[in-house]
């Protein structure tokens, strides 16, 4: 017998994600689907090699702000909450979200393959980012050691020995790849 999955609303997702069973865990509402995200270290030691990179640059440039593992909800979309690994604000006019959603999406986002993840999956998250207002998304890919970058306009692919741009929405900000996964 088939049983249809039920299809949840992000006010459900938020009632769901709220209850203190699921006070320690990760989770985002795809296309109505409560899906929890479970990294691995290797996941961690990537975010955490990223996210430095972004954080010495804001600091250096005195520009943007970056962030991990924050929810965002497009405005309108009552079936999606998306929550990148990690996620660079440009504009840093608007506090920091203290409860709930961001009503927008970063500039630029990061999403770690785990092991889990199919490509198409990471592929399809891009696109809808991209879709909803970040400008750039960067694919992590641990076990090929590569990085996919990719833009409304463009996709590119980076491996070891290759140097990332953050440009246009980072100016000036380079990272290698061989950094990222610096073990």
């Amino acid at each position: 017998m088939f049983v249809a999955k039920k299809v949840y609303t992000f006010e459900e997702f938020e009632a769901f994600i709220n209850l203190p069973e699921n006070s320690e865990r990760l989770f985002e509402l795809i296309n109505g689907e409560i899906v929890e995200k479970v990294p691995t270290q290797e996941h961690g030691v990537i975010a955490v090699n990223i996210s430095t990179d972004f954080k010495i640059y804001s600091r250096q440039n005195n520009f943007g702000r970056v962030a991990v593992e924050v929810l965002h909800r497009a405005p309108n979309d009552n079936y999606n909450g998306r929550q990148p690994d990690i996620s660079f604000y440009v504009d840093v006019t608007q506090p920091v979200g203290k409860k709930g959603p961001l009503s927008h999406m970063p500039d630029l986002a990061v999403e770690i393959q785990s092991p889990s993840d199919s490509i198409k999956k990471l592929r399809e998250k891009a696109d809808y980012l991209l879709a909803n207002g970040t400008r750039m998304v960067w694919l992590v890919y641990p076990s090929k050691q590569l990085v996919e970058v990719v833009t409304p306009d463009d996709v590119e692919f980076y491996t070891m020995g290759d140097t990332i741009s953050g440009a246009p929405v980072l100016p000036d900000f380079t990272t290698t790849v061989q950094s990222i996964f610096e073990g």
